[in-house]
């Protein structure tokens, strides 16, 4: 009875640490945890180590923090303009509230559904098909906001709305295309245009630029020209200038080579008639006779002395 009685004991030893053990809750990271009591909510356990009171608390709910990412099926719409096309969308939201997103609503992403499809449809029936698919960042912010606003009070705040795909009709879509590929081909041979254009004119410029600068090599072919005959200009004149100067100083020389010799006055007179014959002799058309030259007489008997005296020395 006694082996019984310890057994019994033991067994109620392991029964209460299992129990125990079973009611230590540890919450995650990024994590709440909703506590009921007596049915009841309790509190909202945050991130760490929490205690159960056995048989009388309970975890309602474990709510994940995080942002959470709801891709919605493809919801028929029509357009202001009697246009019928799919348009399905993907929505961003996390909890803000766990005891509301617990409490606050019994489906919330089928709720968050319902109102997306909803809300699409009388955002789109005020657009045109042009509007819709032009104004998909409109559209998608218009949304966000009366998404947000609506799922406030379930405890979810809804980040962003992005319309993923619109899909009009058939015959809309093979029109579209055709549009797109007449634009396509408009732009093409606007490139091509603007191609042959921007050719001539390099070609153009090309021509321009040869033109400039054969008339610069002209130019400067000239100036060389110009330069070397002004340089053969100057050499001839300084030529001729050294050689008036040559015959200047040899005229000196001779002239002092005279004058150092100590010459007679018939001597003189001799140079000067010689000199006298060489200007007759020129090209000049006047001649000027020495005022000591009175008649052609007076040189003639001049000369005929000066020849006499000569002939006795």
């Amino acid at each position: 009875m006694e082996y019984i009685g310890y057994f019994m004991l033991i067994a109620i030893v392991v029964v209460l640490l299992l129990i125990i053990i079973g009611n230590i809750k540890i919450v995650p990271q990024a994590q709440e945890y909703v506590v009921q009591r007596i049915g009841a909510y309790y509190a909202t356990w945050g991130t760490g180590l929490h205690f159960l009171v056995p048989f009388i608390d309970k975890v309602a709910k474990k709510v994940s923090l995080k942002e959470n990412v709801v891709d919605f099926a493809p919801q028929p719409v029509i357009t202001k303009d009697n246009v019928t096309m799919q348009i399905d969308t993907v929505v961003f939201y996390l909890v803000s509230d766990a005891k509301l997103f617990t409490y606050g609503i019994d489906r919330p992403i089928a709720a968050i559904e319902n109102l997306t499809a909803t809300t699409l449809r009388n955002i789109i029936g005020d657009l045109d098909l042009d509007a819709t698919l032009t104004s998909r960042d409109v559209i998608n912010t218009k949304i966000t906001a009366i998404l947000d606003e609506a799922s406030d009070k379930w405890g979810i705040k809804v980040t962003r709305v992005e319309l993923k795909n619109i899909m009009p009709p058939r015959e809309i879509q093979d029109a579209m295309e055709k549009q797109m590929k007449a634009e396509r081909e408009r732009r093409e041979a606007i490139l091509q245009a603007e191609g042959r254009k921007k050719s001539q004119i390099l070609v153009a410029e090309g021509e321009k630029e040869a033109v400039i600068l054969k008339a610069e090599a002209e130019k400067e072919s000239a100036i060389l020209r110009a330069e070397a005959e002004k340089e053969k200009q100057i050499r001839e004149a300084e030529g001729e200038a050294e050689a008036i100067m040559m015959v200047q100083k040899a005229l000196a020389d001779s002239i002092k080579l005279l004058n150092d010799a100590n010459p007679t006055d018939k001597v003189i007179a001799l140079k000067g008639i010689e000199a006298f014959g060489q200007a007759a002799n020129g090209n000049a058309t006047k001649i000027i006779i020495p005022s000591e030259i009175q008649s052609l007489a007076g040189l003639a008997t001049s000369l005929k002395t000066l020849v006499s005296d000569t002939d006795v020395q």
